[in-house]
């Protein structure tokens, strides 16, 4: 795979974090473990654990995946508090 040019913004890198977060705590309160969640949207442990860390991103259709095992709309995924990304840059 080729490198990237230019190196990722910090506020990606943040958000990808978040996103993470998001995922591991929805997980947590559905019940589930990485093996399980890995189950339901048809991925390895290791897959839910890299995202759950923040060093991979989801495809949007895992996106949809984790949102329906999860049972939460892919916006809940996507949405911080917003304490979490007040001054946090511009994202565009």
């Amino acid at each position: 795979m080729p490198t990237r040019r230019t190196p990722r913004p910090d506020w990606v890198l943040a958000r990808r974090a978040a996103l993470g977060h998001r995922i591991a705590q929805l997980r947590h309160a559905a019940d589930l473990s990485q093996e399980q969640l890995g189950d339901l949207i048809g991925s390895e442990r290791r897959t839910i654990q890299r995202f759950e860390a923040g060093t991979r991103d989801p495809r949007y259709s895992d996106l949809l995946l984790l949102a329906h095992a999860l049972r939460v709309h892919v916006a809940d995924l996507l949405t911080l508090p917003e304490s979490r990304h007040a001054g946090a840059g511009r994202e565009d």
